[in-house]
């Protein structure tokens, strides 16, 4: 009996700040994927939902959400969530360079892009 161990260490657990280097993947209807962190995974109110662990969906298992759109929209949103990422913690003083997101985005997509938004709560 002494080469049974009946208490098994714990489980390694991770931090919150573990938790947000992790790279989730997000996929498109196309056949696109891509890597991004979780931290910027989760501005989306519909991501962060999908990959809550504690929610045990299969996305929140595999790591990867799947978005009902075209590779382009998800690709664009995705960049908006990066460049709201980055502009989060900017101070009151600083100008948030919103032209910059906006040269990006062609009319013909914007329709698009703005209803995906919607569905992702961004």
């Amino acid at each position: 009996m002494e080469d049974i161990d009946m208490n098994p260490a714990p489980a390694p657990t991770t931090t919150p700040a573990d938790r947000d280097n992790e790279w989730v993947r997000v996929t498109s209807t196309d056949g696109f994927s891509y890597m991004v962190k979780r931290k910027i995974a989760n501005i989306s109110g519909t991501m962060r939902n999908m990959l809550d662990t504690e929610s045990n969906y299969s996305e929140a298992i595999t790591r990867t959400c799947p978005v009902a759109q075209r590779g382009i929209i998800v690709e664009k949103m995705l960049e908006y969530m990066m460049f709201r990422a980055h502009y989060e913690n900017v101070g009151p003083r600083e100008e948030v360079p919103v032209n910059e997101i906006m040269e990006r985005l062609t009319p013909e997509i914007v329709l698009e892009l703005l209803l995906a938004a919607d569905y992702q709560e961004l």
